[in-house]
């Protein structure tokens, strides 16, 4: 059956998404979209984690419950994958997973009675009840040994520097200990099972080292959300064993319904992509936990390192060097994003993330690159023209007459550089070399405009003796970009639609198999779009002046929207309608959230009057209110009085909305205004 199926990690949803989440996103997406390109029927997952101790913990920190902390960070990630074009409605994911769907708790249940009634290698049963004591790591959702934390009072996990918990209790454990031998041997037959080589050698190692049973569950007193272990209540499901098999109840594993709808027997096994952080678990438990349960193993776990800043450090908010979200999607356009992402980070390494990088390979390689052999390509069709074909339509190929130094007369020499170098692409994209896949592209882009500037098409134009070969010339330029806008359509689709739009061609790249691309297939004749740049040339100083000064009112740069005429029906006010509204400029003093009350902060603004405002906001969904603290903002100062929850809101926060859901972005400033000067 020809089908394929890609997964991230399910998330952990007591925290927000960051870009390591947007990094492995992106490059599922990208495989999902080229197995689709080329007929291939795709399933992609990604999705949310929402069980376990440190969901309660961040839920009563954040005043809600469990289910609400969980529906607050998926919020946050559906907003973001809408926002980064990765979202079902723009092409990308089938399901975004959510562990505490009922299929999943049928589906989990069943995977733990098929565990508990099997017998492992060594012929013990996979699942015993016992006692467990030790040390135990909230943030990693996992159990320490004594080589995997700082001792101390309370000792501190090396991974994240939190205390541990001290948990002694009784358990179900996996018999993992009796697995080593079943995994290597796994490890041995299939030496592409984990990947890149380094990852599979540390873990090959790490088994080797001896396994130790694997606590599976906690007391339904000590963690109550959760998963009911199944005929024993008491006991709630350990959170890696519920969370692992998502990836196979999200496709159908004992629920009948879900396998209907997908079809778990169509799509199983699954690409893992992981971060490296969490190898052991994918590489070591999952495996162990499906050769108990009898289910077919994994197509492979690919795990790819670490983002770092320019300087090779971990991003935190404590250095101030991360790179948040809501910025790259302010100032940079999608395909820019992902295009940076798979071309500069070699997959499987760590790899550099910086504004600076990203704004000189934007300009380097999209805006002097692509966007300007798309641009000059087109530019000349619509201008030039010979005898036959007239100017704004592609012209023809054939070479019949004149010849010219600097033009090759031989069309095979063009072709079969294309074709080499697109077999080249596609054999490193499927070995997930994305970097090396899109050099191979990027060379096709070095030899068109090679030959466009040995052809000099400006001089050619003047000469009606050399029409045929400018026609040529632009013939063979404009079929590379139906090419390239092939080729690269998983990694940039906005961009591969619009270049294919241009050339004037029907329909879209998206269903187009590449190793079916043949040269000359572009129809004479056609015309052209309307000529736009597709990747504008960006201001570097500019936007990363206005990144540093944190400027939220700043358009992005990438993408201007259109300049409009009022229309008739535009409802005006007179100068004395706005003269009626006090606008006020006030510093946020202080920020808290209403307790049960998911979209309201509750804010203390001095407006340069004796006492502080008191005023309530909707923008909890969207602003963390320790962040807010400090920040000069608009507020209408004669706004009446009214109470919300009980609390009395003494004015009204100034902010834009966009996007389909209204998403409120603050007015501020860039210069320093004194609190309490109007607006006018």
């Amino acid at each position: 059956m020809n089908t394929f199926y890609v997964t991230t990690p399910i998330y952990y949803a007591n925290s927000l998404p960051h870009l390591g989440h947007l990094y492995t996103m992106i490059v599922a997406d990208t495989i999902a979209r080229s197995k689709r390109q080329r007929g291939i029927e795709t399933y992609f997952l990604t999705g949310t984690d929402e069980h376990g101790i440190n969901i309660e913990r961040a839920a009563q920190k954040a005043g809600r419950t469990p289910q609400e902390q969980a529906d607050y960070v998926v919020s946050y990630f559906k907003r973001m994958t809408s926002a980064f074009g990765l979202d079902t409605e723009h092409g990308g994911y089938d399901i975004f997973m959510r562990t505490t769907a009922p299929f999943h708790y049928e589906g989990v249940s069943d995977f733990w009675r098929r565990c508990e009634k099997a017998k492992t290698p060594k012929g013990n049963d996979a699942i015993y009840k016992g006692h467990y004591e030790g040390w135990f790591c909230a943030a990693c959702a996992a159990y320490k040994t004594e080589d995997e934390y700082q001792k101390g009072d309370p000792p501190t996990c090396l991974i994240h520097d939190t205390p541990l918990d001290r948990v002694s209790e009784e358990s179900y454990f996996f018999r993992l200990s009796d697995y080593g031998e079943a995994l290597l041997a796994v490890y041995e037959s299939r030496p592409d099972f984990i990947r890149p080589e380094a990852r599979a050698n540390e873990v090959i190692s790490f088994v080797r080292g001896g396994l130790q049973d694997l606590s599976i569950s906690r007391l339904r007193t000590s963690v109550s959300w959760g998963i009911p272990v199944p005929d024993d209540p008491a006991h709630t499901m350990y959170v890696w064993f519920d969370a692992l098999t998502n990836y196979i109840t999200a496709i159908g594993f004992g629920n009948e319904e879900r396998e209907r709808a997908v079809g778990f027997k169509k799509f199983w096994p699954a690409l893992h992509l992981v971060g490296k952080d969490i190898l052991r678990f994918h590489a070591v438990y999952w495996p162990a936990f499906l050769l108990a349960a009898g289910v077919e193993l994994p197509r492979a776990i690919v795990a790819h390192g670490m983002l770092v800043d320019p300087n090779g450090r971990k991003m935190s908010k404590t250095l101030g060097n991360t790179v948040e979200l809501d910025v790259l999607s302010r100032f940079f356009a999608i395909d820019t994003i992902r295009y940076f992402c798979l071309r500069e980070m070699v997959f499987g390494q760590d790899g550099r993330f910086g504004y600076d990088g990203l704004i000189d390979r934007a300009n380097s390689d999209l805006a002097s690159g692509l966007g300007n052999l798309s641009s000059r390509t087109l530019t000349m069709i619509a201008r030039y023209c010979d005898s036959r074909i007239p100017s704004g339509r592609i012209p023809e190929e054939k070479l019949l007459l004149a010849k010219r130094t600097g033009v090759d007369t031989d069309e095979t020499t063009v072709a079969g550089f294309i074709e080499t170098a697109r077999d080249q692409f596609l054999l490193h994209f499927e070995n997930l070399a994305f970097s090396r896949a899109l050099e191979a592209a990027w060379s096709v882009v070095a030899r068109v405009d090679k030959m466009i500037t040995d052809a000099k098409p400006w001089d050619l134009a003047k000469d009606e003796n050399q029409k045929q070969t400018l026609g040529v010339v632009l013939y063979r330029s404009a079929e590379s970009l139906r090419w390239l806008s092939v080729l690269l359509y998983p990694v940039m689709p906005e961009a591969s639609r619009a270049i294919w739009k241009q050339l004037g061609l029907e329909g879209v790249p998206d269903k187009i198999d590449p190793s079916t691309l043949k040269w000359g297939e572009l129809p004479e004749g056609t015309a052209i779009g309307e000529v736009q740049a597709v990747f504008p040339r960006l201001d570097k100083t500019q936007i990363l002046s206005d990144i540093r000064s944190g400027s939220e009112s700043v358009k992005s740069p990438v993408q201007e929207p259109p300049a409009s005429e009022p229309s008739e029906s535009t409802n005006f006010i007179e100068i004395d309608d706005f003269a009626k509204v006090d606008l006020r400029v006030g510093q946020v003093l202080s920020a808290e959230r209403v307790p049960k009350a998911d979209k309201l902060l509750l804010l203390k603004i001095d407006l340069g009057e004796a006492q502080p405002r008191q005023i309530l906001a909707g923008i909890a969904q969207y602003y963390e209110p320790e962040k807010l603290i400090g920040r000069k903002v608009v507020i209408v100062a004669n706004l009446k009085p009214r109470k919300l929850r009980g609390l009395e809101s003494q004015g009204m926060v100034v902010a834009a909305s966009y996007g389909e859901e209204g998403r409120p972005v603050i007015a501020t400033f860039t210069e320093d205004v004194p609190n309490g000067a109007r607006l006018k």
